[in-house]
């Protein structure tokens, strides 16, 4: 090697050292959140701030000694913790390429993440609203929408194991005054 291609090789290579010691010696700051049902999941503070409730305990110092959520059971935050991380993660791809497979990855994840039974759905759409997480609000949302998406309302009722209240003439009714709704 000549003095020149040297001095490249061990500026490139101590830069290289430098970042990779800085991105690897970093330990990230971390919260932990207690469950309604006592169960405790420390969450690296990027994940847990996806819900701006939680965010907002942080900047008002309420997280010292864990972050109490009495509204949202263990098993449905493990699910939220699961969603955040990997909308974090997701985000984390800034390269053009990197960044166009990665969305497609995380359709394909939320596609799958919403493949759940509806109770957990209706879970997940309770802790989202509580949590104020609006992108897991907007999927579980849609993907109840979309189980109503032209459906009659004896086919809702059906799915939903919603009782039908109306008479018959309160029925009749409502067909009459709105028959847009029942096209």
């Amino acid at each position: 090697l000549f003095p020149s291609h040297r001095v490249r090789v061990f500026i490139s290579t101590t830069i290289y050292l430098s970042t990779m010691a800085s991105t690897v010696g970093v330990e990230k700051k971390k919260v932990t959140l207690r469950s309604s049902d006592g169960e405790e999941f420390e969450v690296e503070e990027a994940v847990a701030v996806e819900s701006q409730t939680i965010k907002y305990m942080i900047e008002d110092d309420c997280a010292g000694s864990g972050i109490p959520l009495p509204n949202v059971t263990g098993d449905i935050l493990a699910k939220v913790i699961e969603y955040c991380k990997r909308h974090v993660d997701s985000s984390a791809k800034t390269d053009d390429h990197l960044a166009t497979s990665a969305a497609d990855d995380l359709n394909a994840f939320d596609a799958e993440f919403v493949k759940v039974d509806q109770s957990t759905l209706f879970d997940l759409i309770l802790a989202a609203n509580y949590l104020d997480i609006k992108s897991l609000l907007d999927l579980t949302c849609q993907t109840v929408a979309d189980m109503i998406k032209g459906k009659t309302p004896e086919e809702i009722r059906k799915t939903f194991n919603i009782k039908n209240d109306f008479s018959k003439e309160e029925e009749e009714e409502i067909r009459r005054e709105s028959p847009w709704a029942f096209e």
